[in-house]
């Protein structure tokens, strides 16, 4: 082990650090001393921008990812090396985003049969068929459909307001087959292994992606895309920008 990285965990020892934070913060040093190809001891304070302008433009991070590099390198900076020049002022260039590119009713019809699993199947069926957020999606309970007036709750979506989102009659009858099948008793779409607890998002976001994978399209965006597709389809089909706004719960559009 070398002398700084001892130091350096004996410096977040001393100030009782996570053991997180000290496999985040030696990871920190390392990746900055690689990226200069020099012993951190060695690299200059003025180096610091150009090394976030990487993290961002050519790594794709995002801020939280660049904040845990900055305070990882400050405090070895200041607090292991006592060298005050870095605690400088760091701008994070804004990320280069794509932006979703727009599904057609053809590719979302395929992305949807493409995915194996039944129950992960309505899951897609029903976040393009009623535009939801995917946190809405896998939070639907039982309670939360009224068949009779085809109607779906959204509880507490963005903003803390609850509102209320259209079932077709064939997403409604889908909705049927997929409780007498699978018996579902709180959530719509529970856990498998933990049904008290709704499936997770991080869950349906890998099965969108697989089953986009295996139709060979090739846009950008995760499944978030199927609400833009799904607000881009009912804005052809004609449905007012009142009605839309209210569907998908936002203020504006």
């Amino acid at each position: 082990m070398s002398t700084l990285r001892q130091q350096m965990i004996e410096a977040m020892c001393q100030r009782g650090f996570s053991k997180r934070t000290h496999k985040s913060y030696l990871e920190v040093v390392r990746s900055f001393a690689l990226y200069f190809n020099q012993s951190p001891d060695k690299i200059q304070a003025r180096q610091l921008q150009d090394y976030f302008d990487y993290l961002v433009q050519q790594r794709g991070l995002g801020g939280n990812s660049c904040r845990l590099h900055l305070h990882g390198l400050r405090f070895f900076y200041l607090h292991v090396l006592n060298r005050p020049e870095f605690d400088i002022p760091i701008v994070f260039p804004k990320k280069k985003e794509r932006i979703p590119e727009l599904l057609t009713r053809t590719e979302v019809q395929q992305i949807i049969e493409a995915c194996p699993n039944d129950k992960h199947r309505v899951m897609l069926l029903t976040c393009y068929g009623c535009g939801l957020r995917v946190s809405e999606l896998v939070q639907i309970k039982i309670q939360h459909i009224d068949g009779e007036r085809q109607l779906l709750r959204i509880e507490q979506g963005k903003g803390s307001k609850d509102r209320m989102v259209v079932i077709s009659p064939s997403l409604l009858q889908r909705l049927r087959e997929y409780w007498h099948s699978h018996h579902p008793k709180y959530w719509l779409f529970p856990n498998a292994n933990t049904p008290k607890l709704h499936l997770s998002v991080t869950t349906i976001q890998k099965q969108f992606r697989r089953a986009k994978q295996a139709t060979g399209i090739t846009k950008a965006g995760g499944i978030h895309a199927l609400r833009h597709a799904y607000a881009t389809h009912q804005l052809e089909n004609g449905i007012a920008i009142t009605q839309l706004k209210q569907q998908l719960g936002h203020k504006n559009l």
